[in-house]
């Protein structure tokens, strides 16, 4: 896909996400919504990911560590090929194979089954170090929330990548300052996750606007430093793109009813 076309792609896919969410009346519309355009910068701008071999020992791989984000990766997948978008209207219903947090045994295209914070980026970092030793080219990417680095266990796995050497490791952080309490700074403050990464052993990068494709593919694009693992920390706006759902809490893991589905979707341009 060309890249001019992909904030276009970004909005499309939002409004699958409303879609999902409210016909499923369960999910977490806020975090997928300032997750997309890292997710489309990933699988249509950057990754080694051919939807005719998705399961090709070479290809790239994505670990959506914040699990709860599900929605934004089915529509990736459903725009890949990889699920069928009908399916979309059976997120999160009895035996649908889009369950709330992503399944690596029913969902194609979904590499790790993640939900408990911190584990998908401690298994990513697993999956990099099996492919340094079996000499595969493949790059890992996990995608992490700003308020999942609270876990003790993304600092462990941050130590091993470091000390491995994992150069086909980058962790990307959505970092949109809210949590399912509240603010990061009222539950747990992060400080200055740049200096933490870096003081830890990452190659570490700030994207200014992590809403915007070209700005996280730039930072994708940065040459990789040998020996050296990379974080690049996305300053994103949670519930991206719905003007009642930016920036505020409560729309963390709440439905919208049909009246406030049809608002984000006209804001969206449905």
């Amino acid at each position: 896909m060309n890249r001019k076309d992909l904030p276009a792609l970004c909005k499309q896919l939002r409004r699958d996400i409303i879609n999902m969410i409210a016909n499923g009346a369960s999910g977490h519309p806020g975090g997928s919504l300032s997750v997309i355009e890292m997710l489309v910068a990933l699988y249509f701008g950057k990754m080694n990911l051919d939807p005719c071999e998705p399961v090709n020992p070479q290809r790239d791989r994505l670990v959506l560590s914040k699990g709860h984000a599900a929605p934004a990766l089915y529509a990736c997948l459903g725009e890949l090929g990889l699920i069928e978008k009908e399916e979309y209207t059976t997120f999160r219903q009895l035996h649908s194979r889009l369950q709330g947090h992503p399944d690596r045994n029913k969902c194609p295209g979904v590499e790790v089954s993640t939900g408990s914070l911190g584990q998908g980026c401690s298994i990513a970092t697993g999956m990099a170090l099996g492919a340094k030793a079996c000499g595969n080219p493949c790059h890992i990417y996990a995608v992490l929330g700003d308020g999942e680095c609270q876990e003790g266990i993304v600092w462990e796995a941050s130590m091993a990548a470091a000390h491995y050497r994992l150069d086909n490791l980058t962790f990307l952080i959505d970092h949109n300052g809210l949590q399912i309490d509240g603010t990061n700074d009222e539950v747990m403050s992060l400080g200055d996750l740049k200096k933490k990464f870096e003081s830890f052993g990452f190659i570490t990068l700030v994207v200014e606007n992590g809403n915007d494709v070209e700005q996280i593919l730039a930072a994708l694009d940065t040459p990789v430093c040998k020996g050296k693992p990379r974080c690049i920390i996305c300053e994103t706006v949670k519930g991206k793109g719905v003007s009642f759902m930016e920036n505020q809490v409560g729309w963390h893991g709440k439905a919208p009813n049909e009246e406030q589905r049809r608002a984000a979707l006209r804001e969206l341009g449905e």
